[in-house]
């Protein structure tokens, strides 16, 4: 094969794999337009209207419609209630108000079902599309007007509205529901869903992280950039001290797959008691320990341990510094990416 045809050839192959190569991964991760629906939702449900009113102004300039914004935040209310609905929908108005002079696109409105449908079946009908199956079980039998519910008005008159895809729905459900607390059976089953609905691993990694961003309104602030103590830590931390005289108390913040170096506190030990998200704790030669909101941890004088976040969770925890004389902190070694990975 002579040199013109190898280089033909060549330019031929980086095509194609520039094409499909390019394809496969902006279909393995979110949209900016997925983004910000993820992020509407999340703080939505959450409750931050500071950062909701950002995320809509955002969400409008990375290509969301009026009418599609509308949408996420009506159907809220069937996830999160309708005063977290009510509420972004205010927020809403204020910034459309503010960007009146943009010409935002309005985009299509919603569609009503025609009178006479059976909106039970229409109902079961997509959420049998949703889920594979026919949903039933003991709470149904225990409450049939909840199955009616769900059927006729959220499977039926909202999801037969159109304007967003059931896709882009259940980013919106997944993201709410992963920004409430005591829904993880609810938030397991959409992610499900979501994945039936052609969402991926990376995708909804991508949402549960967006959804897990500390809110404004949360009790204890993020802080700022843990610098001083960087170097012992594998990615990005943050430090706000709640207390520096008597017993120590600070609030650290862990970005998704942020950990501390394996240490040891000498003489006196060291309390931890989850805030936000879902991290780890372990001790030397001990199986690792999955920590949610509410979990305290007990850590003893002079044993070897480490903590840091999910790979899909921002994570937050007070340190209180159990008093001692002399007390101090060895570092050691970071946690290494192959023992990190193998946790879920």
């Amino acid at each position: 094969m002579n040199l013109k045809r190898i280089l033909s050839v060549s330019l031929l192959i980086l095509v194609v794999n520039l094409f499909t190569g390019g394809f496969c991964m902006a279909k393995d991760v979110l949209s900016k337009k997925e983004i910000s629906i993820a992020k509407i939702s999340s703080y939505t449900a959450s409750g931050d209207i500071e950062s909701l009113e950002k995320a809509l102004d955002a969400g409008l300039d990375n290509g969301l419609t009026v009418n599609e914004i509308k949408e996420i935040l009506v159907q809220l209310y069937a996830y999160c209630g309708f005063p977290r609905s009510l509420n972004g929908l205010s927020a809403f108005m204020k910034v459309t108000e503010q960007r009146k002079d943009k010409n935002d696109t309005i985009g299509d409105a919603g569609k009503i079902l025609p009178a006479g449908t059976d909106k039970f079946a229409y109902g079961d009908k997509v959420q049998v599309e949703l889920t594979g199956n026919h949903v039933r079980g003991a709470i149904y039998e225990f409450a049939p007007a909840i199955d009616q519910y769900l059927k006729e008005h959220l499977f039926a008159d909202i999801f037969a509205r159109g304007v967003l895809t059931n896709q882009e729905r259940e980013i919106a459900t997944i993201s709410a529901l992963a920004s409430m607390q005591g829904v993880d059976a609810q938030l397991n089953a959409h992610i499900q869903i979501g994945k039936n609905t052609g969402l991926n691993d990376n995708q909804i990694k991508a949402i549960l992280e967006i959804a897990s961003v500390p809110k404004l309104n949360e009790i204890f602030k993020t802080g700022a950039p843990n610098t001083a103590y960087a170097k012992y830590f594998v990615g990005q931390s943050y430090l706000n001290p709640l207390t520096t005289e008597g017993v120590k108390i600070s609030n650290v913040t862990f970005e998704p797959g942020c950990r501390n170096n394996w240490h040891i506190h000498h003489k006196g030990g060291q309390i931890l008691i989850t805030v936000q998200g879902r991290g780890y704790y372990q001790e030397w030669g001990k199986p690792v320990q999955e920590l949610h909101p509410g979990d305290v941890v007990n850590i003893p004088a002079e044993v070897k341990h480490w903590h840091g976040a999910a790979p899909d969770s921002w994570f937050s925890h007070l340190a209180i510094e159990v008093p001692s004389d002399g007390g101090s902190t060895e570092w050691q070694e970071e946690v290494s990416d192959k023992d990190y990975k193998q946790l879920k």
